[in-house]
């Protein structure tokens, strides 16, 4: 069984993602263009795109502003060519960080990055400090109230890896990251829609924050998610509200 605040912070995460909507479309447009740039601009043949046209779409994204990406990503269209880079490191208590980045300019990337951490109470770590901790992996939340059993038998059907019940009646769906557009598309045509669906590095473990320590925290992952060439940041702390 998983933790009792999983829903809350579910609904929080959501929140704030609604809330930081103008930045989560400059996200999108680097990851479809870098996507069609790594993989081809059919998303057919690349799950990546695929993905993230998907997540594009979702929030509301225009057309012609995914079709400009994935044809500067293709080379159809002049545009910056931007370099993925992952940062990893660790926040108060042990908390481990790792920060995905898209840049032109990695000199401005790592010192954004590690100013975040250290501003904060955190520190920058090598490569592979806490990759380690984290599983690659589709990753679904279903509210309180969610028919488990029907659930469960269109997910596992589907190709789902795993389910996990947690304490305040909320239910999770694992996927692999390849097979998440899949199952995500055969439990919404059966009726269950989550509140919250993405591929993401899920941790292997949580890290609690309540207090003082919960406001620490809270201020050094926002301080990343703030960095302009930050796409994702993945954490194994849990934040109390």
């Amino acid at each position: 069984m998983a933790g009792h605040s999983k829903w809350a912070n579910i609904q929080h995460r959501k929140g704030k993602q609604d809330a930081k909507r103008g930045k989560i479309f400059t996200r999108l447009i680097k990851e479809i263009t870098v996507s069609a740039r790594l993989g081809g601009g059919d998303p057919t043949g690349n799950p990546r795109l695929r993905l993230a046209m998907e997540k594009a779409y979702e929030q509301n994204m225009p057309k012609d502003n995914v079709e400009r990406a994935i044809k500067r990503g293709s080379g159809e269209l002049d545009g910056v060519e931007y370099q993925e880079l992952r940062y990893e490191g660790y926040g108060i208590n042990g908390a481990a960080v790792m920060v995905d980045c898209m840049t032109d300019n990695k000199t401005r990337t790592v010192a954004d990055v590690r100013h975040a951490l250290t501003k904060y109470g955190g520190n920058l770590g090598t490569d592979g400090s806490v990759a380690f901790m984290f599983k690659h992996c589709g990753h679904m939340f279903f509210a309180p109230g969610t028919n488990e059993d029907a659930l469960l038998e269109v997910a596992l059907n589907a190709g789902a890896e795993d389910i996990i019940n947690n304490d305040d009646g909320s239910i999770e769906v694992i996927t692999g990251p390849y097979d998440f557009i899949e199952v995500k598309h055969r439990l919404e045509a059966a009726g269950f829609k989550p509140e919250m669906g993405e591929v993401t590095m899920k941790p292997d473990s949580e890290v609690i924050f309540t207090g003082d320590d919960a406001v620490k925290m809270q201020k050094l992952l926002d301080a990343l998610e703030d960095c302009d060439d930050v796409q994702e940041v993945y954490t194994t702390a849990v934040i109390e509200e």
